[in-house]
Formats: C-alpha cells, structure tokens, sequence
C-alpha cells in the first residue's frame, strides 16, 4: 500500500490526525474523466451537428455554453466555503446529480431558450464537480503531500477528451445530437453519482494553520495584496487564452479542411498530452520558483497557440503541435492548483482558491463564444489563434509581479 492509499496516516496537525480516505482518489480520478468528458468536452465535438440540426446560430449555442462557465464561476466562490467547512461529499453529490438533471435538459430542448437553460444549470453542476473542488478536498486530505495528490486526479482528468471526444464522435456518428447527449448523461450518472456519495465519507479534517499566511495577516488581506491580483490577472488572461483555443481547435481543423472525425481526434490526443504535462510537473515545482514556472508557462501557451495558428499541416504536424499544447494546459492546470498553497499556505485553501477561480473561470467562460464572434471579424480561425497567443504573452508581464511580500519584505 504507497502513502496515498493508506486510508489512514498520521499526519501532524493543531488538531491530530489527519484521515486520508482510500477511495476517495481513485475515485476523483474516474469521476474527473468522466464529468468533464460529459459536460464540457462532448460540446465542441456536438455543436456543429446541434447548430445544423436545429437551425440555432452557432454564436447562440456558444455562449449557451459559455454562461454554464461563468455560473461555475460564481458559484465556485460560494462551493469554496462550503468545502472549508463541511467537506467535499454533499457538494460533489449534488453537482454530479445537477449535471445528469442538465444534460438531460439540454438534450431534450425542444428550443433555444430551454438549452440555454439546461447549460445554466450545468454551470452548478460544474462548480460541484470539477476540478475545484476535487482540489481542496485532496488540499485538506493530503496536505503536505497534497502536490502527489492533485497530480495523479489531473493526471486522470487529462485524459477526458482522450477518452470522450472521439467516444462522442463515434456515437454522434450513429445517433442523433440528442440521443448522443442522454447516452452520455446515463453514463455520467452511473459513474459520478454513486462515487462522490460513498467515496468522499471520511472525517473532514480541521485545516493546518499556515505561518506564511498569518504573517501578511490572514485570508482577507492576502486577497487585497497586488501579488494575489497579479496572479489573478496572469491567469484569467492564460484561461481566456487556452479555453478560446481548446473550443476553437475543431472548427480551425475543419476551415482547413479536416473531418470532424479527425478534428475530434485531435482534441482528444491534445488530452493525452495534459496528462504527459502533468507527470512533468512536480519536478519542474522542485526545480522552479512559484514566478518563473508560471511565466514559462504562460509563455509556452502563447507559442503552441502561435504555432497551430501559422501551421496548415500535415495532419500529423497538428496532432503532434495539439499534442504539445495539451502538455502546457496539462502543466497549468496544475500551476493554478498549487498557486494559493505555494504562495500563502494551505490555510482556507478552498476561499482563496475560489477567489482566484472566480475570474479565470469568468475568462474560460467567456472565451468560446469570444472567439467564434471574433473569428470571422479577424479573417479566419488562425488569425483567432494569433490574437490568444498575443494575450497569453501579456499574461507573461503581468506574471512578473505575483511574487508574494513575506517577512521582511522577501519576495519568493
């Protein structure tokens, strides 16, 4: 049994032993796949067979879409503090039944007002299900050991679009948009729901105290320090960046005159890389400050972006540079995850993590329909994809002031 299976170990705290549940990180793993491959990687691959099915305009779907992420964005603030305080079971329960309730919704939309609907209530189910919450309960469970922990669920969680996109393709191939949604929200609800409910039963464990925290004088002080809205800024402006490019990956492989089989594919490998990314990453945090390994991220974000937008083919030449890109998103996802904790501590994790989450969820949201609005003005989807890899590069700039003031005026 390796420590993080242990479904017990002392870990020293002001408040004794800390309870590592054995099921609860398999079970995160299987639940992230499937959550995110259902509610949030299914539409790309299904939007173009919805719009020409139904007649909806693709900016209309869009920012159906989109507002289900910027609900999640709202709503994480407030699933932040309820975490802190009671723990992840009863929030990630309910998201995963909200998310089976929405999806449903939306494949049975007899109009445009009902799918919208059904997407705004997605956007609570995301807020329960993804990785937000999923971090502080593995924040609180495994701390200190907490950076193994949210590597292996993101190492699962990458593999979503791995496994969904081209699974959605295939039934999208055989059946109705709308028959492929309720195949699709079956499986949600026979994987998530059951999993968060008898997996996520451990003691909630009262949080380690963090020195670094104390000495700039607590949660609501270091959400007013310029570092933290640095960080805030640098990261809305990679998220805004790298959803834009995730949702407008398929519709620059088809302008360029691939299949939506073979866009999806690409997608899905882009999957594959997240998950090499994220293997990477705790030896680049062992080798790297907190600054420097988010400007060098951001900043390979802007390249690979750059490099798909100037890259016509061969197919295999944008399924390796897709590949790349999913290595780099894979990396953030995990730069963000570690970003409160490597800064200020583990103290309130899930309130300063929801506070940070709210505006680059507020971006991700934003930024599909962004760019499918955007595309056509600036001449094409590579041109879309030469402005996100110019906002990622601002993203770098403002990414040299996150360094947090410790005592005596250090920085880290």
């Amino acid at each position: 049994m390796t420590d993080l299976d242990a479904p017990e170990r002392g870990a020293v705290t002001g408040t004794g032993v800390r309870s590592r549940p054995r099921a609860a990180l398999p079970a995160l793993c299987v639940t992230q796949i499937t959550s995110w491959g259902v509610v949030y990687y299914a539409f790309p691959v299904l939007n173009p067979q919805i719009t020409t099915a139904t007649g909806w305009p693709t900016g209309a779907t869009t920012a159906a879409f989109s507002a289900a992420l910027l609900v999640s964005a709202v709503a994480g603030i407030r699933v932040g503090r309820i975490i802190d305080r009671h723990g992840p079971r009863t929030v990630m329960t309910t998201g995963s039944v909200i998310g089976v309730l929405s999806i449903l919704i939306v494949a049975l939309a007899p109009n445009l007002p009902v799918f919208i609907a059904g997407w705004l209530l997605a956007g609570l189910a995301m807020a329960g299900t993804f990785y937000q919450p999923a971090f502080a309960a593995l924040t609180r469970w495994w701390a200190p050991d907490h950076v193994r922990a949210l590597t292996i669920v993101t190492l699962a969680g990458g593999l979503a679009s791995t496994v969904f996109a081209p699974l959605t393709a295939a039934l999208a191939d055989h059946l109705s948009w709308r028959a492929t949604y309720v195949a699709l929200a079956l499986v949600l609800a026979g994987v998530t729901i059951p999993a968060h409910a008898l997996a996520l039963k451990a003691p909630w464990p009262e949080p380690q105290i963090s020195t670094t925290l104390h000495t700039v004088g607590g949660t609501d002080q270091v959400a007013r320090t310029r570092p933290f809205w640095m960080l805030a800024v640098t990261l809305t402006l990679s998220a805004f960046a790298v959803s834009a490019a995730v949702i407008a990956l398929v519709p620059l492989m088809t302008e360029r005159g691939y299949t939506s089989t073979e866009a999806a594919w690409a997608l899905g490998l882009g999957g594959a890389g997240q998950t090499i990314g994220r293997t990477l990453y705790a030896a680049l945090a062992r080798r790297t400050s907190s600054t420097t390994r988010t400007i060098a991220l951001v900043a390979l974000g802007a390249v690979t972006t750059a490099a798909l937008a100037v890259t016509p083919g061969p197919y295999a030449l944008l399924v390796a540079l897709s590949v790349a890109a999913g290595t780099v998103r894979g990396n953030l996802t995990l730069l963000q995850a570690t970003a409160i904790t490597d800064r200020w501590g583990v103290t309130h994790y899930g309130r300063l993590s929801g506070l940070l989450a709210a505006p680059t969820t507020t971006a991700a949201a934003i930024a599909p329909f962004a760019g499918a609005v955007a595309a056509a003005p600036l001449g094409g989807y590579p041109q879309l994809f030469i402005a996100l890899a110019a906002v990622s590069t601002g993203a770098c700039i403002t990414a040299l002031k996150t360094a947090p003031v410790k005592l005596g005026g250090s920085r880290s």
